[in-house]
């Protein structure tokens, strides 16, 4: 009698980049590729190169070697606007990560007006920079804004005529414009942690406030610093708002790198310092990007560290 042999197993290939899914999803990001090369990597290139020459925005351009860059380190505005941006980056930073922390878990815990306050509190968010500094620059003037219209004397002051009273002023509509947004991702974060750790920490008796130092922001770790990130880059690029509401003023008080770029290289014509100072901005978003990714561990950690 003949014994049969077991039927083969047919072991399928391991999917490769050339034919199967991984190729596809190359192919997928080709197109993205190319936009950031086209409209990121060369624009940066070309600003890098310009630099090093001599430019009026109309004329000609003539290679100049570190002529911009040696005038623009010794600029004595220079370190001004420098601590200006890392200012009002920090205390934006300082004012806006733990009020969108809690309206973030606010929203997530709400649920019958949920879809409404999402939207509502992401009304100023839709709203033009400039639109919004034209409007707070109006109510806070101290003749014919809310102090005047109102008779409330603390409002009559020259908000945006004092150096502190100015940057305060530049924090508050940063943070008015900007914390929705923020909001919304801490919303969806915390909005992805199970349940089940809640019910947990009840059974062992934690209070709300136990469960949010506990459970809540170990769990939305990498949240808080992709939030960070996009708070702290998108600052070095303040320069609408900055230009409406305070152009700078009063004197340098608010003159961040941004705007002292405009100043540079539209209004003195000076396109290699104004060129620079683009460099530095980019590089310093580079390093602090950097900076808290470190911050944050492994990329490939989980969020759900408790899971």
């Amino acid at each position: 009698m003949t014994t049969l042999a077991p039927p083969a197993v047919r072991v399928q290939e391991p999917t490769t980049a050339k034919g199967g899914r991984s190729g596809s999803v190359v192919w997928m990001a080709i197109p993205a590729l190319l936009m950031f090369i086209a409209f990121g990597v060369i624009p940066l290139l070309g600003v890098l190169g310009l630099s090093f020459t001599t430019w009026d925005g109309i004329g000609d351009i003539h290679p100049s070697g570190l002529d911009s860059w040696t005038a623009t380190l010794k600029d004595p505005e220079l370190p001004h606007a420098i601590w200006v941006t890392f200012e009002i980056m920090a205390l934006s930073w300082l004012v806006q990560t733990p009020i969108s922390i809690l309206i973030g878990v606010f929203l997530a815990a709400f649920k019958k007006y949920r879809g409404f306050l999402a939207v509502l509190y992401f009304i100023p968010l839709l709203l033009s920079s400039a639109a919004i500094s034209i409007t707070y620059k109006a109510l806070l003037d101290p003749n014919f804004g809310l102090g005047a219209g109102f008779g409330v004397e603390w409002l009559k002051q020259d908000w945006l005529g004092d150096s502190k009273l100015a940057v305060g002023v530049l924090i508050f509509v940063v943070s008015w414009q900007y914390i929705p947004f923020h909001s919304l991702i801490y919303q969806g974060a915390v909005r992805q942690i199970p349940t089940s750790m809640y019910e947990a920490s009840m059974i062992d008796g934690a209070g709300r406030l136990r469960q949010f130092f506990s459970i809540t922001l170990p769990q939305i770790k990498y949240t808080i610093i992709t939030s960070s990130t996009l708070m702290v880059v998108g600052s070095l690029t303040f320069f609408d708002l900055i230009y409406v509401l305070t152009g700078g003023g009063p004197g340098n008080a608010t003159r961040a790198l941004a705007l002292q770029m405009y100043q540079k290289g539209f209004m003195a014509n000076l396109m290699g310092p104004a060129s620079c100072i683009a460099v530095i901005l980019v590089l310093a978003g580079v390093l602090l990007a950097q900076l808290l990714r470190r911050l944050g561990g492994r990329g490939d950690e989980s969020q759900m560290e408790g899971v």
